[in-house]
């Protein structure tokens, strides 16, 4: 839906600037997004490739599996219908911790496994259980300690400042984790305890 959303208003957009004869316009706005973007990615690039081989490095010598050990006792708080020791507080932990550094590219993969991880725990396959409702809400409300991507996007846009940000992303982003997690316990006693 969103896919077609976005070729509807760059169809509808060009289109509009050709028939008021604006097409001089569209070039150069083709031409300097492509330059805008390649240059997006070579700032980007290196610090998520960091992260990812940072990541990599720390899943394949056990690290993750013993933070998500050690966080264990605090998802267990917020998961307590997945088993103790089960795959998937290892990629929720693995997810959460990508989010805090502020690589959302990065969490993707691991928040993908974690809910085909939930999905396998899940009962009735036709329904979200509690358990992938309340790991998409932290997911999407995404703690961030460092927003790299946005540091690196104010880097190349030459901000006096670029790390100023960190601070202000660190507390909407605890908020709106807080008002989730919040949201999420009320309505599951609403409707009636896990799934």
């Amino acid at each position: 839906m969103i896919n077609k959303l976005w070729v509807g208003l760059i169809v509808i957009g060009s289109l509009f600037l050709i028939i008021t004869g604006r097409a001089d316009v569209l070039n150069a706005q083709i031409l300097s997004s492509g330059k805008a973007t390649l240059e997006l990615v070579m700032q980007i690039f290196p610090l998520v490739s960091l992260w990812l081989g940072i990541m990599n490095i720390a899943k394949e010598s056990g690290l993750l599996l013993k933070v998500s050990k050690l966080i264990y006792p605090f998802l267990h708080r917020i998961f307590p219908e997945i088993p103790k020791g089960h795959e998937s507080f290892g990629y929720i932990a693995s997810n959460i911790l990508s989010n805090m550094f502020g690589l959302g590219n990065a969490a993707t993969p691991f928040g993908l496994k974690a809910m085909k991880s939930l999905q396998s725990l899940n009962k009735n396959k036709e329904e979200a259980s509690h358990s992938m409702i309340t790991f998409l809400i932290i997911n999407t409300c995404g703690l961030c300690i460092i927003p790299t991507t946005i540091i690196s996007l104010r880097m190349l846009y030459d901000s006096k400042d670029p790390s100023f940000i960190t601070i202000p992303c660190f507390v909407v982003s605890f908020i709106s984790l807080l008002f989730g997690l919040m949201i999420d316990k009320i309505w599951r006693k609403k409707d009636g305890g896990s799934k």
